[in-house]
């Protein structure tokens, strides 16, 4: 290619690199307001878009999540964007490094959801667990996403009813959410192992099972644009070395 045909595809990768930083950049500072209205205001965020059903957000804090990833986003949008306008080697640098990070764990952990799924089982059982026992009916939001997934997908708990005792609904109610024994009121321990209501934990995996085609081409996708705004960047910190 001549030089002027070479600096105009520069231009053009460099425009592109902008704007497609830019809308991770806005889409960070969206999902970033989002998660910090859902931590103030959860009940309202519930209101407006519902009970977040046939999802493995439900037993995750979705505020958190959505304030993690809106400020990673915004760290790689702002990396990309104004590196590639500055035409900053370093920020491009730091970018590729971010992006690379973020991919080597996002196949790690594709890895180990494949091979070790019960040794992710046995860990989330360790993590939500806990929070059964203590914040349910003490959190309005955490209650009311769970009674939504319980009553949604008629189940109980995140293994089953055993999940609740000692915990301070049980205390307090002295017995289980009425889901664990598919009634409305609560109920005791011998109509809940009498009803033997399966745990949402596999439910949710049912769930994550019968969408895998669609979560698997969504993370394909996702890893192919994370492998052309590494090629891209590493593209231009090689040329800048030309200019």
């Amino acid at each position: 290619l001549s030089p002027g045909a070479k600096m105009g595809c520069f231009t053009f990768i460099k425009v592109m690199m902008i704007l497609f930083n830019l809308a991770i950049f806005l889409s960070g500072g969206t999902l970033l307001g989002v998660g910090i209205w859902v931590k103030v205001d959860g009940e309202s965020f519930l209101k407006i878009f519902g009970a977040l059903s046939s999802s493995v957000l439900q037993v995750v804090n979705v505020s958190y999540l959505l304030i993690v990833i809106g400020a990673i986003l915004l760290v790689i949008g702002f990396l990309g964007c104004y590196g590639a306008q500055k035409e900053s080697k370093c920020l491009l640098m730091m970018f590729f490094s971010v992006v690379l990070i973020i991919f080597i764990a996002e196949v790690v952990a594709a890895v180990v959801a494949l091979v070790f799924t019960g040794l992710a089982e046995t860990l989330l059982t360790g993590l939500v667990t806990p929070l059964l026992k203590e914040k349910y009916g003490v959190d309005e939001t955490f209650s009311q996403i769970w009674n939504a997934t319980m009553t949604e997908l008629r189940c109980c708990g995140l293994n089953n009813y055993t999940d609740f005792n000692n915990s301070y609904f049980y205390e307090t109610h002295h017995g289980y959410p009425g889901q664990c024994c598919d009634t409305l009121e609560p109920c005791n321990s011998t109509l809940a192992a009498e009803k033997d209501v399966e745990g949402c934990f596999k439910q949710i995996l049912e769930e994550i099972r019968t969408n895998a085609g669609v979560a698997g081409g969504v993370a394909a996708g996702i890893a192919a644009l994370e492998i052309a705004a590494m090629a891209v960047s590493m593209y231009l910190y090689c040329r800048l070395d030309e200019k």
